[in-house]
Parts: structure tokens; C-alpha cells; sequence
């Protein structure tokens, strides 16, 4: 090849690949639902080790839940597979951020915060924020100010405590059953987390005869899906089918296998999803 042939060449490679480039991105979704269709597979993040939400089934070593009921019926809408990805509080942003989850459905509280890092789908659940201990110990939220008190890093329950009760010593730990194990041993006075969790937690343990969750609540708390910040076509879908499964009756069955009066972890279901929120903060008890 003639010199002046290649460094004509050499002078037309960078032209080559931005426009290789451009058709590289003209060919890929130009957004998160289209990718999830195309890849064939929706990557949920769910909690491992809070039930009645998302745990580990000692039969068949999978996870199992609320939350994850609802991940299958997300996926079963678009038609492909469901993949779940175990996380816990600190990790839930991180994982949406990074972009190794498309969704979040892992008890997570909606919050002005958060809703500065991603998306949120309307609400499907709602609780409020409890207490986990030995009997005798707590029945007031008057003594919370003088106690040791074990909380999920980085969740609003932290948050709320730190909030409105800055006198309680707050020993964080990455998930609620390790909080529960420094109860056992005397490293905390009482845990915080939202109720139904706290009565799913006392449902599986052997010696749940020796704690009780008193009968007050610091908080009220909304429960979405997380999902990737600015995919607003995703959420739209996440909502529709939110919409769709309270509509046919389906959150309704979801609830009842969960916390329906016939489980380990009775709970009256409250909230419907579409129903008109109250502020937050508003009917705290």
C-alpha cells in the first residue's frame, strides 16, 4: 500500500468509530423496561433474612415472601425470567444505582431522601415502626430515650429514631436478625423495625415466648418499589400492574398467605394500593 493510501487510512479511523460507536447506541434500549425485555430477565433486589418480606425456605433454599410474590407477578407481566438478588438496608440504593438490580422490593419505606436517588412506585404496603423486646422491658415509648436500642444501618427507622428520641443509644447492625441476635445476648434492650417484619422475625424463632412487641408505633410508614432514577417508563409499568393486582384481588391473596388470619403472623391489611396517603407523619400513635 502506498504511504499517502494508508495515512489516508489512519486519518478515517477515528470518523470509523465514532460512527460504530453511534450505531452501537443507536442499537441498544434506550431505556430500562426495553433492556429488562430484551435481556429476557428482571433483576430484583429482595431482602434474604426478614420474613415474612423475603427468607430463605429451608425446603427449597430459595427466597420466598410478600415482596417476592410480587417481583414474580412484575415479571410474569413482561414475560421473562425473574432473578433475585439477596440485599439488605444499606445496600438497597447501591444496588439500583450501580445498575446490578432493576428493581427494589425489599421493605423499602418512601421517603423525600430517597426519592433523591430513585424512583418510587406507588405505595403497596404500609406499617409502622415497633419494637422488639424481652418481656417486661418496654412499654412505653417514654423509656426509649433510656435505652440501648439495635437498628437497621442505613433504614428510615434509624433516621426516625435518632429524630425523636436522641437520648437512645443506637447500635447499628447490617440486618435485622443480627440486631436480634445482640438482643438475645444482652448487647441491646429492644430492636426497631417496622411491625409485620417484627412479627414475621417472632414467628421463626424458638424461644419467642420470652419477647413481646409492645402496642405503640413512633411512625407510619408507605412501602414502594425502588427504581432506577429517571426510568419513568419502568415505573409506569411498576404501577400499572400495582394497580392491576389490587384491582383483580390479587394483592389481596398475596396479603392473606403472608399475613392472613390462618399464618404465623396474623396482620389486618390496612392499605389498598391506589388509596389516597396520608401525610407522612399523620395518624402516628
Amino acid at each position: 500500500m502506498k504511504p499517502a493510501a494508508r495515512s489516508a487510512i489512519l486519518l478515517l479511523f477515528p470518523f470509523l468509530a465514532l460512527l460504530s460507536g453511534c450505531s452501537r447506541q443507536a442499537s441498544a434500549p434506550d431505556d430500562r423496561l426495553e433492556a429488562i425485555r430484551e435481556a429476557g430477565v428482571l433483576r430484583v433486589a429482595a431482602f434474604d433474612g426478614n420474613p415474612p418480606f423475603g427468607f430463605i425456605d429451608s425446603g427449597s433454599n430459595e427466597i420466598r415472601g410478600l415482596d417476592v410474590d410480587i417481583a414474580h407477578e412484575l415479571a410474569n407481566r413482561l414475560g421473562v425470567k425473574l432473578e433475585l438478588v439477596p440485599t439488605n438496608p444499606a445496600n438497597r440504593i447501591p444496588l439500583l444505582q450501580s445498575g446490578r438490580a432493576d428493581l427494589v422490593l425489599a421493605n423499602f419505606t418512601i421517603t423525600p431522601e430517597r426519592a433523591q436517588q430513585v424512583e418510587f412506585s406507588i405505595p403497596y404496603f404500609a406499617s409502622g415502626q415497633q419494637f422488639l423486646a424481652r418481656k417486661g422491658t418496654l412499654s412505653s415509648p417514654d423509656q426509649l430515650d433510656a435505652l440501648r436500642i439495635g437498628v437497621d444501618k442505613g433504614t428510615t427507622n434509624e433516621a426516625v429514631l435518632r429524630q425523636k428520641y436522641p437520648g437512645a443509644t443506637l447500635i447499628a447492625y447490617d440486618d435485622t436478625p443480627f440486631a436480634f441476635t445482640a438482643l438475645r445476648n444482652g448487647n441491646v434492650d429492644a430492636i426497631t423495625q417496622d411491625g409485620p417484619k417484627l412479627v414475621g422475625l417472632l414467628a421463626n424463632v424458638p424461644d419467642a415466648g420470652q419477647y413481646e412487641i409492645p402496642p405503640f408505633s413512633i411512625s407510619d410508614d408507605l412501602i414502594g418499589v425502588g427504581i432506577p432514577k429517571g426510568e419513568l417508563q419502568l415505573k409506569e409499568f411498576v404501577d400499572s400492574v400495582l394497580l392491576e393486582l389490587e384491582a383483580s384481588g390479587r394483592a389481596q391473596q398475596i396479603h392473606d398467605a403472608w399475613f392472613g388470619p390462618d399464618t404465623r403472623t396474623p396482620l389486618p391489611r390496612l392499605y389498598r394500593i391506589g388509596q389516597q396517603a396520608a401525610p407522612p407523619g399523620a395518624g402516628m400513635h
